[in-house]
């Protein structure tokens, strides 16, 4: 776990010294041209704590604590939030359980019944997004070739694509699986509601395409509702596989949302703060931990209503998810899921609306909100991140500075942790900072984050291995 001060450690340096440590319809357009991949692996990002008093440099650890004023950006974060409407949620799983099965072999032709009745209701539901959008979103269906228990069928991933408004920024995938499934996995006319699994990440998804298509986005954001994972995570394949790898397209990180919606679990326990975060490990040098680790930390700073808990593993024991497409292609990718599995509402006909609990919904929707504008907004991370032997003992962090920086983030992580902890440098001018803590008996890795001028934080660099 992290450990939360009350305050806003503020550090001063002089020059010299420390200042701050602290249905592919037809017709359907293609999306618009987005970056290519410049690496063969996207650089993602991290975060966590804030270091104590005692932790920090003598100098800084003497300076008096003081008060942050009530930050812009938080004002301007809990207007953005507040447009989630959980009634719209409830609104979404509703409609796609009354779809009976969305089992990948069910029927593609019936308006009342079925995967298809499923995917023509998503297009429908991106498509009114997009008409409110102002031309910033385009919808496309992506069809593949699924086989199931010895039926072959043409499945149909769900995209919407918004365009962002800066070269090099990257695209980041939203994605979650609209298929359901049942106890007798081969059955595709048996009941299988799939309220929780996954209704619930499918009415995220297009209630965040609603909330953030209403602006423009420095980044690109791709909203994906996916067919055929309960089934091998066809679907995902396919996508990964015929419509991103060719195109090279710049993912920057992949946000999978799959059983979000509920805060119970067996026995009658209860856990309304947390949310589990899977990624792939090692838990030195994988892309994705590396995401999870800035999202953990973005989350601390913004996101005073939900813990994320990182998960030392790619997924539960024994279970999988389109995120492991993602990253098992290179990509930075994470799964969100509410903190405990309830069997008996597991893969059968009592996956339904009854067990979702809208306020906790609501409160996962707004923290991958918050967590998609500080990737998709934030100032970019520095780059030029060194260490330097000041030949007395010490070492001398620096890196580039950031023309739009308030102030950075430095992200810290020790021997074989999860998580980061981090300390601020408050002063925009200050891009080397001096101490004797930067020593891999203490910390294995850093990462800096850059602030905007309202205070929002911006993703990670790439983590920086202390020698």
């Amino acid at each position: 776990m992290t450990r939360r001060l009350p305050i806003l450690i503020v550090l001063a340096l002089t020059w010299a010294a420390l200042v701050a440590l602290a249905c592919n319809l037809s017709g359907s357009p293609e999306p618009p041209t987005v970056a290519p991949r410049a690496t063969s692996t996207p650089p993602p990002t991290i975060g966590y704590a804030t270091l104590s008093p005692a932790e920090l440099p003598a100098e800084a650890a003497t300076q008096p604590p003081q008060v942050a004023a009530a930050a812009p950006i938080e004002a301007e974060l809990v207007n953005l939030v507040n447009l989630i409407e959980a009634d719209r949620l409830m609104f979404h799983i509703d409609t796609l359980q009354n779809f009976g099965t969305r089992h990948v072999n069910s029927a593609n032709h019936r308006s009342d019944w079925g995967i298809g009745a499923a995917h023509r209701y998503l297009v429908s539901q991106f498509e009114q997004i997009r008409a409110q959008s102002q031309g910033r979103l385009t919808v496309f269906s992506h069809p593949f070739t699924a086989e199931w228990a010895g039926v072959r069928t043409e499945g149909q991933n769900v995209v919407a694509f918004l365009t962002g408004t800066e070269a090099g920024a990257g695209t980041i995938v939203i994605g979650a699986h609209y298929d359901s499934i049942t106890i007798n996995f081969d059955s595709a006319d048996a009941l299988a509601p799939g309220a929780n699994d996954n209704a619930s990440g499918v009415a995220a998804l297009l209630e965040l395409a609603r909330v953030l298509s209403l602006r423009p986005h420095r980044a690109s954001i791709m909203f994906v509702a996916f067919a055929a994972e309960e089934v091998g995570r066809q679907g995902s394949i396919a996508f990964v596989k015929e419509y991103l790898a060719p195109r090279q397209i710049d993912i920057t990180a992949m946000l999978n949302l799959d059983i979000i919606g509920s805060q119970f679990g067996p026995g009658g326990r209860v856990d309304d703060r947390n949310l589990r975060l899977f990624s792939a490990g090692p838990n030195d040098g994988s892309p994705s931990r590396h995401l999870a680790r800035t999202l953990n930390l973005i989350a601390f700073n913004h996101v005073p209503y939900m813990n994320l808990v990182t998960q030392d593993i790619v997924d539960r024991e024994g279970r999988y998810g389109d995120h492991m497409t993602f990253s098992d292609a290179g990509y930075a990718a994470v799964r969100f899921t509410q903190p405990m599995d309830d069997p008996a509402r597991n893969h059968n006909d009592r996956d339904t609306i009854d067990g979702i609990q809208a306020g906790y919904l609501a409160r996962v929707t707004k923290t991958v909100l918050t967590l998609v504008t500080a990737l998709a907004d934030g100032p970019r991370p520095p780059r030029g991140i060194a260490l330097r032997d000041s030949g007395t003992g010490l070492r001398t962090l620096v890196w580039e500075p950031i023309a739009e920086a308030s102030g950075y983030v430095v992200a810290l992580r020790r021997p074989g942790a999860l998580d980061y902890e981090q300390f601020e440098v408050n002063d925009p001018s200050i891009t080397s900072i001096t101490w004797d803590g930067f020593v891999p008996e203490r910390f294995t890795g850093l990462a800096i984050a850059a602030r905007d001028a309202r205070g929002l934080m911006g993703p990670l660099s790439d983590e920086f291995k202390i020698r």
